[in-house]
Formats: C-alpha cells, sequence, structure tokens
C-alpha cells in the first residue's frame, strides 16, 4: 500500500477504538476498546482505518487510550499524567487486556492508517517522537476536539501530516462561503473534515457542509454512527467516511454497495 493516509478510494470505513469486538459466542465485547484485541478483530474483518486516542504517562510513555483516568475501563484507577508507565502497564483493559503502546499499534499492522486523537497536551511530543522512530507519517491522520492542542500538535510535526478539522476549523468551513477563511484552513494543514451529526443538541453535518469541503478537496469522515440505516442516508448524501463501534454492519453495507476496500488484499 502506498501513498498518504487518505489513498484509499472513498466512502471508507473506520473502526472506532477498534470497535466492537464480536467474540465467539456471538456476545459484543465492547468494554475492549483500544486494545490490540479489538484492533485485531478489525484488521481480521479487512479494515485498514482504525481510529484511537492517545495519552502519554508522567513519564512521556505514548498510549493508545481514550479517558484520562484509568478507572472507567480498566481494574486500576489513577490520572494517567501523574502516573509512570511502570504502574500503568500493570493495568488490565477489561480485566484482561493490556492497555497498548501506540508505537506498538503502527508497528504491528504496517498496512493500517491509524486516526489519532491527541487527549492531552503532554502527548503531542511524544508522538512526534513516535512518528519519527516509527516513519509512520503519511499513515496517520491527528484530530482533536481542542483546537489550540491541535494547532500546536500541527505546528510540532516536521514532516507532513494529515489532520482533521478542530472546533473553529469547522465553524470557518461552515461559513466558508462569506469569508477568505477557508483559503487559510488549506494551507494550515486541514486534510480531512471529521465530525459528528451534532453536538450540544445543534446540527454539524449539512448538505451545504458537504459540499463546501467537497469544493476543496476535503473528504468528510462522521462519527460515531452505529446504526445502518443512518451509515445508509449518510453514504447516499455523499460522506466519504464512516467512524463506528459497530464494524460488522457497516462492513457489510459496503460490501452490498461495492464499496468495501479489504486491507487484506492490499499490498504495504
Amino acid at each position: 500500500m502506498t501513498g498518504g493516509f487518505l489513498d484509499s478510494p472513498a466512502p471508507i470505513g473506520l473502526a472506532h477504538r477498534g470497535g466492537w469486538l464480536i467474540d465467539g459466542s456471538g456476545r459484543v465485547r465492547a468494554e475492549l476498546e483500544n486494545t490490540a484485541l479489538a484492533f485485531e478483530h478489525a484488521i481480521s474483518l479487512g479494515y485498514r482505518y482504525l481510529e484511537t486516542d492517545t495519552h502519554a504517562t508522567g513519564d512521556g510513555v505514548l498510549l493508545a487510550f481514550h479517558d484520562d483516568t484509568l478507572d472507567r475501563t480498566t481494574d486500576r484507577r489513577g490520572r494517567i499524567a501523574e502516573l509512570p508507565y511502570a504502574e500503568v502497564a500493570k493495568a488490565r483493559v477489561g480485566g484482561n487486556e493490556p492497555v497498548p503502546l501506540l508505537e506498538d499499534l503502527l508497528g504491528s499492522w504496517p498496512q493500517a492508517r491509524f486516526n489519532i486523537d491527541i487527549k492531552a497536551d503532554n502527548a503531542i511530543g511524544p508522538l512526534v517522537r513516535v512518528l519519527r522512530r516509527t516513519g509512520a507519517w503519511s499513515r496517520v491522520c491527528v484530530g482533536s476536539f481542542d483546537q489550540r492542542r491541535l494547532d500546536l500538535a500541527r505546528k510540532a510535526f516536521d514532516r507532513p501530516v494529515a489532520s482533521s478539522c478542530g472546533p473553529v476549523d469547522v465553524t470557518r468551513l461552515r461559513f466558508a462561503s462569506f469569508t477568505p477563511m477557508l483559503r487559510w484552513l488549506i494551507r494550515s494543514g486541514v486534510s480531512c473534515v471529521q465530525i459528528p451529526l451534532q453536538m450540544h443538541g445543534f446540527p454539524v453535518l449539512s448538505r451545504d457542509l458537504l459540499a463546501t469541503a467537497h469544493r476543496f478537496g476535503m473528504p468528510v469522515h462522521v462519527w460515531t454512527i452505529n446504526d445502518p440505516r443512518v451509515m445508509e442516508r449518510l453514504l447516499d448524501a455523499g460522506a466519504d467516511g464512516i467512524v463506528t463501534d459497530n464494524t460488522t454492519a457497516l462492513r457489510r453495507l459496503l460490501i452490498e454497495r461495492g464499496s468495501w476496500q479489504d486491507s487484506q488484499h492490499i499490498d504495504d
């Protein structure tokens, strides 16, 4: 597989935190989010785009983990940014799975693209170092709900790295028809638009936003969509990608539509 993060024909499926893992008895194991087991399951289904989050420990080790603390998903407690990795390494997600290092995920699946949500300021420096060590610049896309953090990350990278819109970027995109801001947005390194259907009760995605983004060559990915009926409506409306926990349903839908890009049939 060659090219950059967005080299795959649209639409694409992105496995949210690895997606729901279905065990041998058909039971959904949603509690195993962001574990190597979940990502391996997505890869086995043929996914080539994996969404994850990143935090850094107190001693600068970069993890694939969503929350600020270990409390919700592991058998231990504490703020990740205040703990040494030696302590975090003892935690088990869902009682069994270790918290993975982002670097290990990048190395384990070199055919995969990783969409990385930077969850804390102290993760920016370690992320830059991980990308330098792995050379994975062209197969990651970074984003954040914190516009300031995202801008800092864009400035920290010493190689081109794909990035999605932050909250302020989305506002600029929504008003692009009335201001010159969009050209500035593109120059700042924004590669794609990744948004929810709505936020705080207000709609975010619209046909106008889709049209504006496409006019400037930016694909639009929508998260986190688990209802197959909503998936279908979004694809019909022109969405370029869907982020989902329900990886089995999205895969089935894309196969039915003749749009499934199986990672197992693509050479690295």
